[in-house]
């Protein structure tokens, strides 16, 4: 089927969200060459849907959503007690705040930073890996491959957000180019590589549109069950930027992110949503970026030049980490509250499109007007964040590589 047969939103119903995702796997194995993906278990898909939550009653009771489970999780901290590093793989559009977040990962000792991906967003894809490279390198992590992977989103025109992080999509510092080189593989195929050769289950964390991602769960479905979890950075249940309903990342390509949650769905992994609800709480200052510059060390001019640009940039005394704040959630959960609650990306609306819809109805009673019905994506979306906490273990990792 050639793309342009299909237009956007075809097989979209507004009374079943899956015939949506059956169309876009379809228009997925045009676009990327591969036989056609199997349809959704729709009935495993409605089963998850039931069982996620519990009504006590339909007549004006509160809807009850289940905790996180007490005790340990293999898929979110599989091996041993005594395993204290969590394998991790990013999938970036190197900006100034993924930068801020790919320091965090690369040198957090609790972190084992065994991949990172790239796809065009915030900057241009070939600026994007160039970036990403610059910061690994910045933080002595040669060991670490890096791959190009998706240049634009599935269906919609690119566009990136150099008004934010600078001409060169991470501050226009002047820094050389790196040395480092990317690996020849594809972001998909990386991906599916790295999974399957790791002992434990992966949490993977996009901090970028996810198109890569999206792309990794239809091409190899198999590979994408064996994640233990996505932390994505991406949405927002009440707060957004891009456009007055939508988030960047989310806004970018929309298909992927919707595709990612339906495949969440199909193969049990776990998801949670760093959005902007929490993402601009923590903060540095402009006095902290000039002690870390003051360190004399690539670190430090590195992470000190991403703070100064952005308090220039908006003309305040402070900035926020952004996306780093998605990678200090895996090490600092308490951090973080979180809301298990249903979500869906809309793909239609004139004024709404690539908005995250959270629903945070408490009462069952609303329902029963809803033609909808819940979202099949059971979704830990964070609301809340000590902002200050989090921005100190950033403060704490970069300056302590910084001396």
């Amino acid at each position: 089927m050639a793309c342009a047969q299909l237009p956007l939103g075809a097989g979209v119903d507004d009374g079943d969200p899956l015939t949506g995702f059956v169309a876009l796997g379809v228009l997925l194995a045009a676009v990327v060459g591969v036989e056609d993906p199997p349809q959704p278990a729709r009935a495993r898909i409605a089963t998850a849907a039931v069982t996620a939550y519990r009504v006590v009653s339909r007549e004006g009771t509160r809807r009850r959503y289940p905790v996180a489970p007490t005790g340990r999780n293999p898929r979110l901290y599989p091996g041993p007690m005594s395993d204290s590093r969590i394998p991790v793989v990013l999938d970036v559009d190197t900006g100034v705040d993924d930068a801020c977040a790919l320091l965090l990962a690369g040198l957090h000792p609790g972190l084992d930073l065994r991949a990172v991906t790239c796809v065009g967003g915030n900057a241009p894809l070939a600026d994007v890996v160039r970036n990403t490279l610059t910061v690994l390198e910045a933080a002595g992590r040669s060991d670490v491959p890096v791959s190009a992977g998706s240049a634009r989103p599935l269906l919609e025109h690119p566009v990136d957000a150099r008004h934010v992080h600078g001409s060169d999509g991470m501050a226009d510092l002047g820094m050389p180019l790196p040395r480092l080189t990317p690996d020849p593989r594809h972001a998909v195929d990386l991906l599916k590589a790295v999974i399957e050769a790791s002992p434990q289950p992966l949490t993977l964390v996009p901090l970028a549109p996810m198109t890569n991602v999206a792309l990794l769960a239809r091409m190899h479905p198999q590979a994408f069950a064996q994640l233990g979890r996505i932390v994505f950075m991406g949405g927002g249940a009440q707060v957004s930027n891009a456009t007055a309903a939508a988030e960047f990342n989310v806004f970018h390509d929309p298909e992927a992110a919707a595709l990612v949650l339906d495949a969440c769905v199909e193969h049990g992994v776990p998801v949670t949503m760093y959005g902007l609800d929490v993402f601009y709480a923590p903060l540095v200052s402009r006095a902290d970026a000039a002690r870390l510059r003051q360190a004399g060390t690539p670190v430090g001019a590195l992470a000190g030049g991403l703070i100064d640009f952005m308090c220039r940039r908006f003309e305040s005394d402070t900035a926020t980490i952004g996306d780093a704040g998605a990678v200090a959630s895996l090490l600092l959960p308490e951090a973080v509250g979180t809301t298990r609650v249903p979500v869906r990306v809309e793909l239609m609306g004139s004024w709404t499109r690539g908005r995250t819809i959270v629903d945070l109805r408490d009462w069952s009673g609303d329902m029963d007007h809803d033609p909808h019905g819940l979202a099949p994506a059971m979704v830990d979306v964070a609301l809340s964040i000590d902002g200050p906490a989090v921005a100190n273990l950033w403060l704490t990792t970069v300056m302590g590589a910084g001396r």
